[in-house]
């Protein structure tokens, strides 16, 4: 087993715990702000494996074009949407509506 995992892991967690209600940000963004060399991809793995962690808004994670990429880990196909509409987001064919009014980029609200 990686040791690295969860210590990756749960900086992503923390990050991810940051994001405010009615805010999404993108896997991406994440991982560019850890300076994680492994990049967006493990920020969904980690994102993947916080789906039974409900103080992590996993939901609140898509892709750097705002689209619901990870709606498949949530149980049911259409529970990361319902998930985002409780935060007050809204999503259309998958994808977050005003995406660039609702990012949130931890590398400016959480500064270096």
């Amino acid at each position: 087993m990686n040791n690295d995992k969860p210590n990756y892991f749960d900086l992503v967690y923390q990050v991810v715990r940051e994001i405010p209600k009615g805010r999404v940000t993108s896997y991406g963004a994440i991982a560019h702000y850890l300076g994680l060399k492994s990049g967006a991809r493990m920020v969904g793995y980690a994102m993947n494996a916080a789906h039974a962690m409900p103080d992590v808004p996993a939901q609140r994670v898509v892709n750097r074009q705002g689209l619901l990429t990870g709606k498949h880990h949530f149980g049911a196909p259409t529970r990361m949407q319902e998930l985002l509409e409780a935060d007050g987001i809204r999503v259309e064919n998958d994808q977050v509506v005003d995406f660039d009014r609702v990012f949130w980029d931890p590398e400016k609200e959480l500064g270096i």
